[in-house]
């Protein structure tokens, strides 16, 4: 795909986890916009996606795999760690990331789930696709290269296991593979802390352990990559490639150790970064492009390249001024993407509600009501792995995005409804479980810390709870 069409080099999510991002790809639209909060909050299941407008100006649409735009399959343990994230206790939630091989050279089909939706993607090519005399769009969601659930960790398990086979594995280039550097424990961002407590990374791992989890996640990129590669050895077979447009992204992307963490949910490189290819017929071949774009961006260029007029309200821009052939000069400047991109999270493992304006140069990055906690700005030419806060050493540089960060978005609001809605759905689901409440949070993912001292954390919950927020106050005047 990067040879014969082009590749997107700065592209984000809108919200780093699954459910938000893919409810900001569906809608067009910012996460605070659909209130996409969390992974069992997403969109409407009526709301009118991108395929559903298709549909109705004469596409033959199909979904296969995972869609998880409206809610995704996550446990109670979850929700709770979501809405609990004000509470003032630092509790693991997750198992500890580790890697688990299946010695078989020949074993190829690792993600069994994810290689059924793609047979099913090709069949369906084959049958239906080749067939029809009116267009069609076809959508394949994959599960990887996300890890696989962690059983061993205990009830209300997550995911922190990176799975492979020695197949795939045989393909990774151990040489090639980077430790990542990490700031020590006591200088790591009040925020960053929190999330490596969470996410159980704050513990001794040898340099062995890191290179193997990040190798492992390399080898479930292969298998993903080779999921793609029958799709398009199907479209070149039927003879539909040279008039199928093509495009490949990600909800996310996968910390897989750096800042001494695994998983998403960070603003950081690893996590918020996400590859976007497109290719196809009068789609430019060979070509990097390296304006910050984002999933937003694929509701527009969906309609902009089925000739489909665009509505008014979307958050994302099409793309195809960047990558198609068809455009003249003149056209290029009506309606271009701007030079930033909006990312933000809401959801567990992250104490504060966290914004992210991206634009060529700069990374900035607010928390909660821009006050009570300090944001991060780094410059990502000269320190690409984001190592160095600079925010206070450049102060006019942190005033001015944080000024455009709060034109876009009124953050400190945004926050705070936030905090109301945790606060409001923790109340339902305490009240939804009565006198076995005590019983069943101190059972959650977080049990081996909880059982520890049980009063103390249910003591801070209920000082939480009583505490008193208010979402008007942040009104802009």
């Amino acid at each position: 795909m990067k040879a014969h069409g082009t590749s997107f080099l700065n592209a984000y999510t809108n919200s780093p986890i699954c459910c938000p991002s893919r409810a900001a790809m569906w809608s067009g639209l910012f996460t605070h916009l659909t209130e996409s909060w969390n992974n069992f909050k997403g969109l409407d299941p009526n709301y009118t996606t991108w395929m559903d407008v298709m549909e109705k100006y004469g596409y033959r649409t199909q979904k296969f795999g995972k869609l998880d735009y409206t809610s995704g399959h996550h446990s109670i343990s979850n929700r709770v760690e979501a809405w609990t994230r004000d509470v003032a206790f630092l509790l693991r939630q997750e198992g500890r990331p580790m890697v688990n091989l299946i010695p078989k050279k020949t074993k190829v089909r690792v993600m069994q789930r994810d290689w059924k939706s793609t047979d099913r993607a090709v069949n369906w090519l084959r049958k239906e696709g080749i067939n029809y005399t009116q267009p069609f769009v076809l959508y394949l969601g994959l599960n990887l290269p996300h890890p696989y659930p962690s059983p061993s960790s205990g009830e209300n398990f997550g995911s922190s296991t990176f799975h492979t086979s020695l197949y795939w594995l045989k393909k990774v280039s151990y040489d090639a593979i980077k430790i990542p550097k990490w700031s020590p424990l006591s200088e790591m961002h009040p925020i960053d802390y929190y999330s490596s407590y969470t996410k159980n990374c704050t513990g001794k791992f040898t340099e062995k352990e890191i290179k193997n989890i990040r190798a492992f996640y390399y080898a479930m990129c292969a298998e993903t990559d080779a999921m793609l590669g029958e799709v398009i050895l199907a479209l070149r077979q039927l003879d539909l490639l040279r008039k199928t447009i093509v495009i490949y992204a990600s909800d996310h992307g996968e910390l897989a150790m750096e800042h001494r963490q695994f998983y998403k949910m960070s603003m950081y490189e690893a996590s918020a970064h996400v590859p976007l290819l497109i290719m196809g017929p009068g789609i430019k071949a060979n070509l990097q492009v390296s304006n910050v774009v984002s999933l937003v961006d694929i509701y527009p260029t969906m309609l902009d390249i089925a000739g489909i007029p665009l509505p008014q309200n979307l958050s994302g821009y099409s793309l195809l001024p960047l990558s198609s052939e068809m455009f003249k000069k003149e056209q290029k400047f009506k309606n271009l993407h701007p030079p930033w991109i909006l990312s933000q999270f809401h959801g567990c493992n992250v104490n504060a509600s966290t914004y992210m304006l991206r634009t060529n140069q700069w990374k900035y990055i607010a928390y909660s009501d821009g006050a009570s906690v300090l944001p991060q700005l780094f410059d990502l030419s000269s320190d690409p792995d984001e190592l160095t806060n600079i925010a206070t050493k450049f102060p006019e540089v942190t005033y001015s995005l944080d000024q455009k960060l709060r034109s876009i978005i009124n953050y400190p609001k945004v926050s705070a409804s936030v905090h109301q809605y945790n606060k409001e759905e923790f109340i339902k689901w305490k009240q939804s479980i009565g006198e076995n409440y005590s019983n069943v949070i101190a059972n959650l993912r977080w049990h081996q810390d909880w059982l520890k001292e049980p009063r103390k954390y249910e003591s801070a919950i209920d000082l939480w709870l009583k505490a008193h927020s208010d979402p008007k106050k942040f009104e802009q005047k």
